[in-house]
């Protein structure tokens, strides 16, 4: 009865059917299903709030990025970029909090419209912790300076910080009753949360995280992350919350608060993983993928980093992390924007066309990391994914040659190799399974082998 209920609140709602919602792939939970089939996303784009954007400006990003296979996108609901509206309406001078502003959430349904029409997954934000320190802070309706609600004295909360939001001096992150139950700002909080979720709780292809690269204490984010789904059960609605936590070390601590509380959390975010290089990025995240492979769930990388104009690895390095997070069984990969990532660039746009073509040449959703068959592999020299007997997949970072455990393959199996630096597929070749496969590139840079028992799916040869 109660499921009958609760669908017909959804229906009421206007919104989309839970089956044909975003949701863990039933036959292998590390993976997105979405409209009932397993989805494996790629993104990038040259902003994280691109809701902020309007009309072709964001019809014609949404376009690029869905024309190269890119189907997922990172939406920060932040405000502090030129060009941007707050959430709140301003009276005079100054904000009021009773009042929403109809601009910010025009543009946001606007967004979510049209990343519905094309089938593009947004990743929310809720709270960027950069709107809230600093120069932002300066400019934020929640500053007690910019709003006719309350004092600084009456809130809790600075006029002026100048610190980095990760030295946690605003009290605006522990407003929640098991922290400080600061209800004067909780309650202007909420009604942003309700808004929010009043718009996309109707829209079937939204994920919730609930900070940017957080170090807060993890009863701010457990907070909200059951006050959402709270929210979407009243709706009759299954939505999917994670929280992104600051240490660039998945073996911190901090980080098992998502990873072994998915009663809370049931996907993770390990987009941080995305500032580590080589061997120690791919071993890092497979660590945490094996740790929950009796309750799996999707690993989603919203952000990856690593671009010449930026500070956190070279372009060299961000493409790497993309494939490597592909090759680990992460659920997703997302290009971070520009300075610190490569974003939609012209680079970005072939890496995402080559993902979309190797990942579609063999069934990805019934594989698993395997680089235990592989033999004489240099450090990063190969990554392996596998359904031992039935496909194989290697990804050479640049050129090399290893050996690759067919023992359990059929006599006869295809290979094809594809050339991602110049998206081309060789022609295929029989290879014979039963032993052991020698697999050298046919050049330097990066190369993909798909092995399989039946002719590929991928382009011609």
């Amino acid at each position: 009865m109660t499921a009958i209920l609760t669908g017909i609140v959804g229906a009421a709602f206007g919104a989309v059917p839970n089956e044909e919602r975003i949701k863990p792939h039933p036959k292998n939970p590390f993976y997105w299903q979405y409209k009932g089939e397993p989805v494996l996303l790629l993104g990038g784009s040259d902003d994280d709030n691109l809701f902020q954007w309007t009309g072709e400006k964001l019809r014609g990003h949404l376009d690029l990025l869905k024309s190269v296979g890119g189907n997922y996108v990172r939406c920060t609901m932040s405000s502090r970029d030129p060009g941007n509206v707050w959430p709140f309406a301003k009276v005079g001078d100054k904000y009021d909090l009773e009042r929403m502003n109809d601009e910010y959430w025009r543009r946001f349904e606007e967004f979510l419209e049209e990343t519905a029409r094309r089938d593009i997954i947004v990743q929310i934000e809720l709270w960027d912790r950069f709107d809230f320190a600093r120069e932002p802070w300066q400019h934020n309706p929640f500053n007690p300076k910019n709003n006719i609600n309350y004092t600084a004295q009456e809130s809790g909360l600075k006029e002026r910080i100048d610190t980095h939001p990760g030295l946690r001096e605003n009290a605006f992150f522990r407003t929640v009753p098991s922290l400080e139950n600061n209800q004067v700002v909780l309650k202007y909080q909420q009604a942003f949360v309700d808004k929010l979720l009043s718009i996309s709780l109707r829209y079937g292809h939204v994920l919730y995280c609930i900070d940017n690269e957080t170090n807060e204490d993890p009863r701010w984010p457990e907070y909200w992350a059951h006050y959402i789904r709270r929210r979407a059960e009243e709706m009759g609605v299954e939505v999917h919350v994670t929280e992104m936590w600051d240490p660039w070390d998945l073996a911190h601590p901090m980080h098992d608060n998502t990873f072994k509380h998915p009663e809370i959390y049931t996907f993770v975010d390990i987009s941080q993983n995305n500032h580590q290089k080589g061997q120690r990025h791919y071993d890092n995240a497979l660590k945490r993928r094996v740790s929950i492979a009796d309750n799996p769930r999707p690993m989603n990388n919203v952000k990856i980093y690593g671009a010449d104009t930026g500070r956190f690895g070279t372009t060299r390095d961000g493409v790497e992390r993309f494939w490597r997070n592909i090759f680990c069984g992460c659920a997703s990969a997302r290009f971070h924007r520009p300075p610190s990532g490569i974003g939609l660039s012209e680079l970005g746009q072939r890496m995402i066309k080559a993902a979309r073509e190797v990942t579609s040449a063999f069934d990805i959703f019934s594989c698993e990391p395997r680089n235990d068959l592989l033999g004489d592999r240099e450090e990063n020299e190969a990554y392996c994914l596998a359904e031992p007997g039935r496909q194989y997949a290697v990804y050479f970072p640049n050129g090399g040659e290893v050996t690759l455990n067919l023992k359990e393959a059929p006599s006869e199996l295809t290979l094809r190799w594809y050339d991602i630096d110049n998206l081309r597929w060789s022609a295929p070749r029989a290879v014979r399974g039963g032993g052991t496969l020698k697999l050298k590139t046919p050049g330097s840079g990066q190369w993909a082998a798909v092995i399989t028992r039946l002719t590929m799916k991928g382009g011609e040869g």
